[in-house]
């Protein structure tokens, strides 16, 4: 298929793009280069450009025959969203709405989206259904749910197919390790860790030790970012066989505490990890792990990464070769 990834220089973008290059699809990429790196795209893909440019992506899905799109374009860290709920809407909500309005122009119809668990907030069972009522706890996750719910009335309006693909706590790099995780700033734990032990970043603060959980630091799904990866060509080729629109979960269905993270990772990094201890941050739930059976009994998806360490022993190969990432 002709294919239009928006966001694709980004963590999870660039991983899934590999899949699909593997899988013979023909990729554009659409990338402002914001958060994304344009050294994680294979060369000649990357347009550098806006998703609230709606005559550019009008142009691209007209020039390149655009069939589906994979939308990961959008802002994404938890505390940031909620010292800045007005960039989240803009770029979250209202550039989404801007390329389905241009997707609808243009004839496209099919939309794999990059969603989120944070859409439920704080969950009132473990492991989480997509069933579960949906309550976000911040303006990321709120605005997630949003262009979810637009998905709907544009799919009941116009035809557009879609599948929203709520992620879990993406983690890892190709094993290849020639592309990986690298954010500025970084937010996630497990380069975190990893960057703190190789004296590439600065010391290690567990935010929270006082959450209603074995050692009172926050439980979550880890789950390796070649699986998202593989979820994302799965359901791309689902709705082009013809599935119905849905919702699916990610996550390996397994939970691991923070300091469990930071355990684990001193031994794959051959030493303890120094931490320090901070406040709670504002709006992380204590516990959020998957229940992603759906996916599994229809898509056929299984995770190959399924434990902990040898998720971090992808990542660390990444950081240990990388230590400045891109650069």
């Amino acid at each position: 298929m002709k294919l239009l990834v928006t966001g694709g220089a980004g963590y999870i973008g660039s991983h899934t793009i590999r899949e699909l290059v593997k899988r013979g699809h023909r990729v554009v990429v659409l990338d402002n280069l914001s958060q994304g790196h344009a050294a994680a795209v294979p060369e000649g893909l990357l347009v550098r450009g806006d998703t609230g440019d709606r005559a550019l992506l009008e142009h691209l899905c007209t020039e390149f025959e655009i069939e589906a799109v994979l939308h990961f374009a959008a802002g994404s860290l938890v505390g940031d969203s909620v010292r800045r709920p007005a960039a989240y809407y803009h770029n979250n909500v209202v550039k989404g709405l801007r390329l389905l309005d241009a997707m609808v122009e243009s004839g496209v119809q099919y939309l794999v989206f990059s969603s989120t668990a944070a859409v439920y907030g704080e969950p009132r069972q473990v492991p989480i259904p997509e069933d579960h009522p949906v309550v976000p706890a911040n303006p990321y996750g709120a605005t997630k749910l949003a262009l979810e719910e637009a998905l709907q009335w544009y799919g009941a309006a116009y035809g557009l197919r879609f599948v929203s693909l709520r992620y879990f706590n993406a983690a890892g790099a190709d094993p290849a390790g020639d592309i990986g995780e690298d954010h500025d700033p970084e937010t996630h734990l497990i380069p975190l860790v990893l960057k703190a032990a190789l004296g590439t970043g600065p010391e290690l603060t567990v935010f929270g030790t006082d959450y209603p959980t074995p050692d009172g630091t926050c439980i979550r799904d880890y789950i390796h970012v070649n699986d998202l990866a593989e979820a994302h060509v799965l359901a791309l080729e689902a709705l082009a066989a013809g599935a119905p629109s849905t919702v699916y979960n990610l996550g390996n269905g397994s939970g691991y505490s923070v300091l469990e993270v930071v355990r684990a990772a001193g031994e794959v990094v051959g030493k303890p990890v120094k931490v320090n201890y901070g406040a709670r941050r504002p709006g992380d739930p204590a516990v959020l792990v998957a229940g992603a059976e759906k996916i599994k009994e229809r898509l056929n998806w299984r995770p190959r990464f399924s434990g902990l360490r040898a998720i971090i022993e992808t990542a660390w190969r990444w950081h240990r070769s990388r230590p400045r990432g891109f650069e």
